[in-house]
């Protein structure tokens, strides 16, 4: 299986960046792993909400390949311990998919087709983050998952 995780946007905050390729490193152990940062939008102030989250959509809808499970992390979705979320992870890889895709939106979410195309939706926390640092909360969480399934010490109960 590979794991594919897009982003919209860049971050600017280089504390949060530098985390990333860590973690980028941890995961190419267990499984084929790439990070997809798509460009920001030109004149997002000039935008409003809907057209801002419909052209964002637009992009991802574009990095898709049909036979891809798309997984958004959206706070209405469904929420996992860690150890349900390796066991998440281990049902699509016992599955056969091929590639699973999880997408960080934009700060407003996603278009309604993005919300369409989606199998699944994870909520982080029923806290609100900024879309910048979800990448860091998704990538750890991403690599304690598969601790996890490897029986390696990283996770505590």
């Amino acid at each position: 299986m590979k794991i594919q995780v897009i982003c919209v946007g860049k971050t600017n905050h280089a504390a949060l960046r530098s985390w990333l390729p860590e973690y980028q490193k941890r995961l190419s152990h267990y499984v084929k792993f790439e990070w997809v940062e798509l460009p920001d939008l030109k004149n997002t102030k000039n935008l409003r909400e809907t057209t801002q989250k419909d052209e964002e959509g637009k992009r991802l809808i574009k990095q898709l390949n049909p036979q891809d499970t798309l997984v958004l992390f959206d706070e209405n979705g469904s929420q996992y311990t860690s150890k349900g979320f390796a066991d998440f992870l281990q049902k699509r890889m016992n599955a056969g998919t091929k590639n699973l895709v999880f997408v960080i939106g934009g700060p407003y979410g996603f278009s309604a087709e993005v919300y369409k195309r989606a199998q699944y939706k994870i909520s982080l926390s029923t806290m609100t983050f900024s879309h910048q640092m979800v990448r860091v909360f998704a990538a750890e969480q991403l690599y304690r998952a598969f601790s996890i399934l490897k029986n390696e010490p990283y996770h505590h109960e």
